[in-house]
């Protein structure tokens, strides 16, 4: 190919031994030692040069045999680091080793991966290993070890097409709506130009099971065998429960998300085939289809510019909405057009994220979310929010109730554990559904929250650890709890559309000391809506019969907690851009929000906003 070609000109032949492609990334494998240790002086001039990234590895013949490298990696990182696991993908010469704490694992500088280096030739990979035991994290993490051959193939097939030459043709730009305009559920973009296609998330509306309920993908304009890469901004099953469809029916390309979103992906996709199951649904994927899509993942740290087609380039910005949320960030050609992705967001500080992020050079179509867009929807400020979070708790406690708070298995919940831990709450909170797993992979990723988080899990005071936090992984265990009161009971799923909160909710909702305590949105169509709304009286199975629950648990919701920014902080978004966008389109919401926010953004910026219909397909150039 011709950009090994141009590399091969540009840095001397005793450096290479072998060179190829990883996706976007140039690998060059070497047998010499200084040259793999410290290769930063001879490779920068050639990265600035063609724009590209360049990773340098030892040949596999030059490598340490594997027993003598473990002997030597636990000889090189101090005990303090507690080396969990040593993996090998020979094949690509990198040893992967799990720590429970990483900042001994590198050392200042990164003085110990250097002596790592030197010592087994081997490049070498940190990852943390989380703090609560959980199989999602080491799963996720085998079974892709397990694929080494398969990725390196993969990879090396995505670059090609990546790298390939086309034929030029007049350039154009064209955006499709086909999911998520004017609703909530089912996000779903398609982005055009004459030499790529790509599509941003593919999620299923909330409470639907049907085609009403999925991206509308059978239309003319969608071809599956051209679709170039997928990019999920994060994970929640309105963005990413469609994907396993689509790898089931033939897509196998590549699909791009953050590190944390992955294992997330795996978690949540797993456990809504397992509700859609337990609810005699007919489920529209199979376990196959996560894994096929697992096995093509590729994950990107924030703010890490990458090749994902020939003329767009993708960068992940940290959104605030959820762990490893994305902003996502598409320039297209050589500086023709700017595509800032930011939906779903929150752009305030909280208890764990920071807001989401507002540098740009340049934007030419923002695309934002209206969640909250209304004129009516203004949150307290987060403080307050918390201040009556705990308030509310305690109130509940001193009568001797249950608060049962349904959950967002991903940032409500652990929300809700750091405000009550940081607070000295002293009362059992109960952790149900995929939670705890969900919980486990927020410790493996510090580095994906604000500063204050990282400093309390480096000092050992995590958040999300206490002996008050109890996990409840049985039936036997669910019955016993909601006799033991005072207490908390966080349970999946946030919109009680399924999940182990429905079993709570039956036995808990004639007392009128308990509490049902909405944290989250909660979407059209759904039982937790229609609790919201007022209802009185619900219809539920039980025995396999209808039967009706009276409500007479307390309910109340807290919108200062919700993950989604709301009208002043959607408008305080687009003020704080460092970049005016040119156009802006407003999705992600109920029809009237979405109109109302376009026509404020028109109104106090200058900017044209439009609020698209699902089916739109616009000409942006």
């Amino acid at each position: 190919m011709e950009i090994l070609e141009e590399i091969k000109k540009l840095i001397p032949n005793e450096y290479i031994k072998e060179i190829g492609i990883e996706g976007s990334e140039i690998v060059i494998y070497t047998n010499n030692l200084e040259f793999f240790v410290e290769p930063y002086n001879i490779i920068k001039p050639v990265i600035e040069q063609i724009k590209k990234r360049i990773d340098v590895r030892m040949y596999k013949d030059f490598l340490k045999d594997e027993e003598i490298t473990k002997k030597e990696i636990l000889e090189i990182i101090p005990k303090e680091a507690n080396v969990k696991n040593i993996t090998f993908e020979k094949d690509r010469s990198i040893v992967f080793i799990e720590v429970e704490n990483p900042y001994y694992a590198i050392g200042k500088n990164a003085e110990i991966i250097k002596e790592i280096k030197k010592r087994t030739h081997w490049k070498p990979i940190i990852e943390r290993s989380p703090s609560l035991e959980s199989p999602i994290v080491p799963n996720v993490r085998r079974f892709l070890h397990s694929e080494h051959e398969f990725r390196k193939e993969f990879l090396e097939r995505v670059g090609k097409r990546i790298f390939e030459i086309k034929e030029k043709k007049r350039d154009y730009i064209r955006i499709g709506f086909l999911g998520g305009a004017r609703e909530v559920g089912r996000s779903c973009i398609l982005v055009e130009t004459n030499k790529s296609k790509v599509l941003i998330d593919c999620g299923i509306k909330p409470g639907y099971y049907d085609e009403k309920g999925f991206p509308i993908l059978k239309i003319e304009n969608f071809d599956l065998n051209e679709l170039d890469a997928i990019i999920i901004s994060h994970a929640h099953i309105d963005h990413i429960g469609f994907v396993p469809f689509l790898y089931e029916i033939g897509y196998d390309g590549p699909i791009y998300m953050s590190e944390p979103t992955l294992e997330l992906f795996a978690l949540l996709l797993t456990d809504f085939l397992d509700v859609m199951y337990k609810n005699a649904k007919n489920p529209i994927y199979s376990a196959k289809g996560i894994k096929e899509a697992i096995k093509r993942a590729i994950t990107l740290e924030y703010e890490e510019v990458t090749d994902i087609t020939q003329d767009i380039k993708l960068t992940l910005y940290d959104a605030g909405h959820i762990l490893g949320s994305s902003i996502v960030h598409l320039h297209i050609g050589d500086g023709l057009y700017n595509i800032v992705y930011a939906l779903d967001q929150k752009f305030d500080k909280t208890t764990l994220l920071n807001p989401a992020h507002t540098q740009f050079e340049r934007i030419e179509t923002l695309i934002i979310e209206s969640t909250y867009g209304a004129k009516e929807d203004k949150m307290p400020k987060r403080r307050e929010a918390e201040k009556e979070l705990v308030e509310t708790v305690n109130s509940v406690m001193q009568r001797n109730g249950i608060v049962l708070i349904p959950s967002f298995s991903v940032e409500r919940a652990q929300d809700i554990l750091a405000i009550l831990k940081l607070n000295n709450f002293q009362y059992p909170v109960f952790i149900d559904g995929m939670i705890w797993d969900a919980t486990s992979i927020f410790t493996a990723y510090p580095e994906y929250m604000n500063k204050k988080v990282q400093k309390m899990i480096k000092e050992g005071n995590n958040p999300f650890v206490s002996e008050n936090f109890i996990r409840v992984s049985t039936r036997e265990k669910r019955e016993s709890i909601i006799y033991e009161k005072p207490s908390v009971i966080i349970s999946t799923s946030g919109m009680m559309t399924g999940g182990p909160v429905i079993e709570y909710f039956k036995k808990l909702c004639e007392d009128k000391n308990n509490l049902l305590l909405f944290v989250g949105y909660q979407a059209e169509n759904t039982l937790g809506r229609k609790i919201q709304s007022g209802a009185k009286e619900i219809q539920l199975e039980e025995d396999g019969k209808i039967k009706n629950f009276k409500v007479e648990m307390e309910i109340k919701t807290l919108y200062g907690l919700s993950g989604h920014s709301d009208r002043r902080q959607l408008l305080a978004y687009v003020n704080n851009l460092s970049a005016k966008p040119k156009r802006i389109f407003v999705v992600h919401g109920e029809e009237r929000k979405t109109i109302s926010l376009a026509n404020t953004y028109e109104k106090l910026f200058g900017i044209e906003s439009y609020a698209p219909r699902n089916l739109d397909f616009l000409r942006l150039r």
